[in-house]
């Protein structure tokens, strides 16, 4: 936030821009629940400014800044609110503590989101003005038509040559939309289906009626005929090099649920068990890896791998002495090979799809996943895996010890 001088955070509190500008005096009770509606808010930018929201901690509503004790602690909690799942596609934000007027206050600083709408439970906050709550039809027509025209990822632009016809729309129906909005919305409005598939990025618009990335990916009935390289190659090698004899082969295709599923089924099979009878009166079973390890980066692998620009899938080779996964595309953003990892530096290539995994349960928490295989594999008695981050790929390998 070093863009802002105190003088400037200052000015923006006197100011009276009530929709960009938010006033905590705390975050007793539920006072989390409503920062987080207001980071969504913030997000969508529904009056289009075009700049930045922000909430103070520390200040109450008439402005006066009575201060707060901002503690690591509390700048975690703001900060996990972008990465906790909650707000989907996560908001880009920054936390900082701020000394004004010789009092302590936490800011939180909000973008405008690059893929609106944004989402916070199931809903799409928005503020203008004095009015806030939950977008109407007509909000949500001008955020979808707000994303239509930036420069947005490359997961939500339009595939030429694709209609309705291209998607399941029983699965959209009956799986994913039942989870991406609150039940209570979906009875209250009357969407058009169109309306639902635009605002939910799965189409480009209602009036277009493209399918996007996102939406073959996720509700593609034949995904590979229009991304031919978004599939998972599985290998089970017995040995240790790729000259051994291949035990188990498949190409993993169809939408990104078909594929985490059946590659869920692979590594269940060929994570054998060990029986051990004989340490002790229980008898005790280990199996090589922790399955929440393999997933947790095999997903993340599907999740961050590039599908602009080229044919390669995404590689599993399963060896007797190690699992190597290769994912196309190498760092992007805000990762590098230095800060690969390490919880809460997230940064997304694929923020929309992201929100779709999240939806559909294949995520738990932002950021997370690969700290939580290292901790698995730890646990496990595993060495920490090795990560190769190039231009192009990034190498994941797990060692066995057995």
């Amino acid at each position: 936030m070093q863009d802002f001088t105190n003088a400037e955070l200052l000015k923006i509190i006197d100011d009276d821009e009530s929709d960009r500008v938010e006033f905590k005096e705390s975050l007793s009770g539920n006072t989390q629940v409503k920062v987080r509606e207001d980071i969504c808010a913030f997000a969508n930018d529904l009056p289009n400014h075009r700049k930045p929201g922000f909430v103070f901690v520390g200040v109450r509503k008439d402005k006066n800044i009575v201060g707060i004790n901002v503690t690591d602690e509390l700048l975690r909690q703001l900060a996990d609110m972008k990465t906790d799942g909650n707000i989907v596609p996560p908001p880009t934000l920054t936390v900082e503590k701020r000394v004004l007027k010789g009092k302590e206050i936490a800011v939180v600083k909000v973008e405008p989101s690059d893929s609106p709408p944004v989402r916070y439970k199931g809903t799409i906050r928005i503020r203008i003005g004095s009015r806030r709550g939950i977008a109407n039809a007509q909000d949500e027509r001008i955020l979808n038509e707000k994303r239509r025209h930036r420069d947005a990822p490359f997961d939500i632009h339009s595939i030429p040559n694709t209609s309705l016809l291209d998607l399941d729309i029983i699965r959209f129906q009956h799986e994913y939309l039942v989870q991406a909005f609150d039940p209570r919305i979906l009875e209250a409005n009357k969407r058009t289906l169109e309306e639902r598939l635009a605002a939910t990025k799965m189409i480009d618009s209602v009036d277009e009626g493209l399918a996007t990335v996102l939406g073959i990916l996720v509700l593609g009935n034949t995904p590979q005929d229009f991304l031919p390289g978004a599939y998972v190659q599985f290998l089970r090698i017995d040995g240790d090099t790729l000259a051994d004899e291949i035990t188990d082969s498949e190409d993993i295709r169809g939408s990104i649920s078909d594929q985490i599923r059946r590659l869920d089924d692979k590594l269940i099979a060929h994570n054998r068990v060990a029986v051990d009878i004989l340490s002790g009166p229980i008898e005790k079973r280990t199996s090589l890896y922790p399955i929440e390890a393999l997933q947790q980066i095999t997903r993340n692998a599907v999740m961050h791998r590039t599908y602009e620009g080229t044919n390669a899938p995404v590689h599993l080779t399963w060896f007797n002495d190690r699992i190597e996964v290769l994912s196309p595309g190498g760092a992007y953003g805000a990762i590098t090979a230095e800060n690969f990892g390490q919880p809460g530096v997230i940064d997304y290539r694929n923020p929309n799809l992201a929100e779709a995994m999240k939806t559909l349960g294949y995520v738990q928490h932002f950021g997370m996943g690969i700290y939580i295989a290292r901790k698995l594999l730890r646990e496990f008695g595993h060495p920490e895996p090795e990560f190769e981050i190039l231009d192009n790929f990034v190498r994941a390998t797990i060692i066995s010890i057995l």
